[in-house]
């Protein structure tokens, strides 16, 4: 046998592979019925968590009032899985999720998670320490490092000590499960999979348009599948509102989407209580695209795919948090 033809069956059996693991995990949904809200498992955690997901930084942006009562309000309808990070709005929406999550004991029913966003093993001891403030709890269910945008992040995770903070702080049981985030390259999320440590939890883009352009479905998926990291999916409408303007999408279109691929939850930005119901609503209902649906899905977009035009997030550092930016040496205006 030739080594091309080797190598070709070899991409086909993984290729097989990974999608027989893709269809159990859309395969795990459970009804909505029992909790109000579609569940999943989060990857080696084997824990359940809602397929749809509260976003922190939308949270943030609203008045005090509105967010804590979406927050509520998501809890209460089982959209229970809380995303959050220590710079979301300079604090302000750690805040808010933590005033929602004091009331009535809503913080035992909902699966929280927060970002750290140092390097530093000191500075991510303080940061964990200020988001456990802020979000009036003991404990977090998951820490991920935050925007591993950068190609040397992987190194610096581990070699500045951040990753020494987070192991501390799983044994003091001030952490559960550890993971990362990123929404740039699936180059850098694959050098953070192949790290010495296995993650328990993975969140990066998931969206119609990502299918097509530096794809985190195509390249990074299938090797959370394989390892067993929960995936956790979010920009499903691509964060800036551009995708459903002039994309020729809906938000039924991307939520259906994402909720078809093999993440065990999605999170969603939501600015006002008629976004939290139709997306409650949209979960509620889903189906999984047939192959034929999203044949005809991808036909639609394939002109607006290919070229990022709706992915910037991707291409350009002006979506990178101004942190982020200033940790690793670049201006914050003008890029």
């Amino acid at each position: 046998m030739s080594e091309s033809v080797s190598t070709r069956r070899q991409f086909l059996q993984a290729t097989a592979a990974a999608s027989i693991l893709a269809g159990e995990v859309v395969a795990q949904t459970s009804s909505a019925s029992a909790t109000g809200m579609p569940t999943r498992v989060l990857g080696r955690t084997g824990v359940r968590v809602s397929v749809l997901g509260i976003g922190g930084a939308h949270a943030g942006r609203v008045e005090e009032d509105l967010g804590v009562r979406m927050i509520l309000k998501a809890i209460d309808e089982g959209m229970t899985f809380m995303d959050n990070a220590w710079e979301y709005n300079k604090g302000r929406s750690e805040d808010i999720m933590g005033k929602a999550l004091a009331i009535d004991g809503r913080r035992k029913k909902a699966f929280l998670m927060t970002k750290v966003c140092s390097r530093e093993y000191a500075d991510a001891r303080q940061q964990l320490e200020q988001s456990l403030r802020r979000l009036q709890t003991d404990y977090l269910d998951l820490w991920q490092f935050h925007e591993c945008n950068y190609h040397n992040d992987p190194e610096w995770v581990f070699e500045k000590g951040a990753m020494r903070a987070a192991l501390e702080a799983r044994k003091e049981g001030k952490v559960r499960f550890i993971g990362f985030t990123g929404h740039k390259a699936p180059t850098i999320h694959l050098k953070m999979l192949a790290q010495p440590f296995e993650w328990d939890a993975c969140q990066m883009p998931n969206n119609i348009m990502d299918a097509g352009f530096l794809s985190f479905r195509q390249e990074v998926m299938p090797v959370c599948l394989k390892k067993k990291t929960g995936i956790i999916g979010m920009k499903g409408c691509g964060g800036d509102g551009q995708m459903l303007a002039k994309g020729g999408v809906t938000v039924e279109d991307c939520y259906r989407y994402c909720l078809s691929q093999p993440v065990a939850v999605q999170v969603v930005g939501l600015s006002d209580m008629q976004q939290l119901d139709a997306a409650l609503r949209i979960a509620r209902n889903f189906t999984p695209l047939s192959a034929e649906e999203s044949r005809q899905l991808m036909s639609r977009v394939r002109d607006v795919q290919a070229d990022g035009r709706f992915e910037l997030f991707k291409t350009s550092k002006r979506f990178d948090s101004a942190y982020h930016r200033l940790q690793h040496g670049f201006e914050t205006q003008g890029v």
